[in-house]
């Protein structure tokens, strides 16, 4: 397994495995890789001839208040894990490789990114997009593989996919959750044993909103009241949304039909949880 900072020497070696008629996978991602991560890694080894894993924590899409200093690195860590998955290259560059001097250029869109947690974070996305971008220019895969726990910014990156042009194929995976159904995060790595144990709510509230969805409720209003309900249970927990929309277009519905994105964030403490449930 091959690592390297350098945008040319991943751009070449991309090429050349192309050009050997080879595909190649492309799997992003800002390190302190956990089994989430393996398993996107794991699905592009199946399907693929060959694996390039990113690893860049993306200053631009972290607000002036939040956790990049924080953010957790282990990029020896993070290797053995690639190494043991059969990753080919890892790309891990420093930010002055991926933002030059003067760097200017961004990419952004409406709608899809305005609500859940765009609406909290209101540069976010546009640095999700950007950084996609360029990884997409740099490492010109077949196929990219993104977390469906990340549902949003699974969304806009099909959006931008289609928009742009891009040729390459966007895949996304199933959440990967602990034994009591928290979803897999390298920010759980910051809840203390009391917040890490009422982290839970999360998945249950999610449950309870499925069950009365599987027994005939409808109504995105009652269902979104299902999940504050079980929500406020949590001594610890501050919700920052509760939302019902269309998976396609990240708007508010008023009837779950079609494919659909129930989508929560909530502060456990201090940190910032967010979790899923797509309806297709």
């Amino acid at each position: 397994m091959r690592i390297t900072g350098s945008i040319k020497e991943t751009r070449d070696q991309v090429k050349e495995w192309k050009a050997a008629g080879l595909s190649v996978a492309l799997v992003p991602t800002m390190g302190y890789l956990h089994e989430g991560h393996r398993s996107l890694i794991d699905r592009a080894r199946k399907e693929n001839d060959k694996v390039v894993v990113s690893i860049f924590v993306n200053p631009m899409q972290f607000g002036p208040n939040e956790d990049l200093d924080a953010y957790p690195r282990d990029l020896d860590r993070d290797a053995k894990i690639c190494e043991d998955g059969g990753v080919d290259l890892i790309f891990h560059p420093e930010v002055e490789e991926m933002y030059g001097p003067d760097f200017c250029g961004y990419v952004d869109m409406h709608t899809l990114p305005e609500k859940l947690c765009g609406a909290s974070r209101p540069v976010h996305f546009r640095g999700v997009q950007t950084v996609v971008t360029k990884l997409f220019h740099i490492i010109p895969a077949h196929k990219a593989y993104f977390g469906q726990k990340d549902a949003q910014q699974l969304a806009i990156i099909r959006r931008m996919v289609i928009d742009l042009d891009f040729d390459i194929e966007i895949i996304g995976c199933p959440i990967i959750r602990e034994d009591d159904g928290l979803a897999k995060s390298s920010r759980n790595t910051y809840l203390s044993a009391e917040e890490r144990a009422q982290a839970v709510i999360l998945n249950q509230s999610l449950d309870a909103a499925m069950d009365a969805i599987e027994a005939g409720e409808t109504d995105a209003t009652k269902v979104k009241q299902i999940i504050t309900d079980t929500l406020n249970t949590c001594p610890l927990a501050k919700i920052d949304y509760v939302e019902v929309t269309s998976f396609d277009t990240i708007q508010p519905i008023e009837k779950v039909e079609g494919a659909v994105l129930i989508a929560i964030a909530v502060y456990i403490g201090t940190t910032r949880l967010i979790d899923n449930r797509i309806i297709l």
